[in-house]
């Protein structure tokens, strides 16, 4: 083990040392992704907390923020956005209306339908959120340069190409 080993390369060599006949490579790499996605989890929990938003809030908020001007989806595209069911959607924008984050508008192209915009107050939580959410994150990240963030990105991006492929 190297000087600069972590929790990973202890478990990794004591199952080595166990079962010699197994290749413990995948679990060096996916038990990292797992332990730093649970230091993201927090600092993602943290960022809207102090934003005053749960994260289903900001799922919701920030798909109508990177819409852009005028900042409004229809129910179809933000369920398309957050992968959630339409019973689930309707609660969410009912929650986040009452809330004043969000109001419902008629579509000008179609009178059956709505459209959800983000109101003021939405977009000033929004933006703080994503403010303190990409202070903490590059936080996260501080012990790589860019060359190392960019190459990691990159093999993450494969790895991740595999999986929406099949899902």
């Amino acid at each position: 083990m190297t000087a600069q080993s972590d929790e990973v390369d202890r478990i990794v060599e004591a199952w080595t040392t166990q079962r010699p006949d197994l290749d413990f490579s995948p679990l060096g790499v996916l038990s990292r992704v797992d332990r730093l996605s649970r230091h993201l989890d927090r600092a993602r929990r943290d960022a809207f907390r102090r934003s005053e938003l749960e994260p289903w809030e900001w799922d919701v908020l920030s798909a109508l923020r990177r819409a852009g001007e005028p900042f409004q989806l229809s129910p179809k595209q933000l369920l398309q956005q957050t992968l959630v069911s339409s019973g689930t959607m309707t609660n969410r924008i009912d929650r986040l209306v009452g809330r004043r984050l969000v109001r419902r508008e008629a579509d000008p192209g179609d009178g059956r339908s709505i459209l959800v915009t983000l109101t003021d107050e939405g977009r000033i939580r929004v933006d703080a959120a994503i403010t303190r959410l990409v202070d903490a994150e590059a936080l996260l990240l501080d012990a790589l340069s860019r060359a190392d963030r960019e190459r990691l990105a990159g093999l993450l991006r494969k790895l991740s190409l595999g999986f929406d492929t099949t899902a």
